[in-house]
């Protein structure tokens, strides 16, 4: 399996991506974010301490990428490695607009849930906390939809807060999507990131749906993480963290809901939360494990 081993920082500024909306319902469980439209950003940026003048200056210095950064399970299992000083410099460093449906929540889910039981993975908690703007009714689309790609760039030419990572999420979009749709994707991607040098895109697989290694998921899936990997991108691998099990043991046939889950939590001590939506609470907990990982690894450190 690829895991990037990458020493140096990513990128100041961070774009994720993941999927406007089909046939998905908006919101989820994710909550803690900066509500479901955009009008009262700046207000949540005030609020967080983050706001920067009426310029909008966006743009950061880059160093570029000299290797992909990749974010699987395996980033799940060493959350507990993180050093406390990548985890604070990659709260004070990012502002995050984060546009999803419901699968999408499973990433802020996850993150509410670390946050509730350790203060270093606060969010929207005032200066110096990661500040996370989230608007629940839009993801990635289907079949080479690039709607998203408008609102990504009135994000990031006209809020006075100055988003440095913008995230976006797949629904269903994956499953029944071609090689054209995932490739207009992926040139979209491609085309932001050079309009946008100073901000991180971070590339986004769909979720599981039970149709195994020669499904169209997966197809679709490794095209994204093929093209990732020889382009030096950034990815968020969300099919792979919810495949594997913490003894590392590989779950393919399995849905969003995370049958093995369910399995793993009625014999060890599992987190809980008020609802993961379509899945199982740990399955968001591992996500926001990965996510502060990846988080992490942008902000510096070498994952070692």
């Amino acid at each position: 399996m690829f895991h990037s081993t990458r020493s140096a920082p990513l990128w100041i500024g961070v774009v994720l991506a993941f999927g406007l909306a089909g046939g998905c319902a908006p919101g989820g469980a994710g909550g803690g974010g900066g509500g479901g439209g955009d009008a009262d950003a700046n207000a949540n940026a005030n609020a967080n301490g983050n706001v920067v003048d009426n310029q909008n200056d966006n743009q950061a210095t880059t160093n570029g990428l000299s290797d992909a950064l990749v974010t699987d399970h395996a980033a799940a299992a060493d959350f507990e490695a993180i050093p406390d000083s990548f985890l604070a410099e990659a709260s004070a460093g990012y502002r995050i607009f984060y546009g999803h449906t419901s699968h999408g929540s499973q990433i802020v889910t996850g993150m509410n849930m670390l946050q509730a039981e350790d203060d270093r993975c606060a969010f929207n908690a005032g200066e110096g906390s990661l500040y996370l703007h989230e608007r629940d009714d839009v993801d990635l689309g289907y079949e080479g939809d690039l709607a998203w790609v408008d609102v990504t760039r009135e994000v990031l030419d006209t809020w006075d807060v100055r988003i440095n990572m913008v995230m976006w999420s797949w629904c269903a979009g994956v499953s029944d999507n071609t090689e054209e749709g995932i490739d207009a994707y992926l040139e979209a991607m491609n085309e932001l990131e050079s309009e946008y040098p100073g901000v991180v895109f971070v590339y986004m697989t769909g979720h599981l749906d039970g149709t195994g290694a020669d499904g169209t998921l997966n197809v679709m899936n490794n095209r994204i993480r093929d093209y990732c990997r020889a382009n030096n991108k950034v990815l968020f691998d969300f099919a792979d963290i919810e495949s594997y099990d913490p003894d590392g043991d590989r779950h393919p046939n399995d849905t969003e809901a995370c049958e093995w889950c369910e399995d793993w939590c009625a014999v060890h001590s599992c987190p809980t939360c008020d609802e993961c939506a379509h899945s199982h609470c740990f399955n968001c907990y591992q996500k926001g494990r990965a996510f502060w990982w990846m988080m992490a690894r942008i902000a510096g450190w070498d994952g070692g």
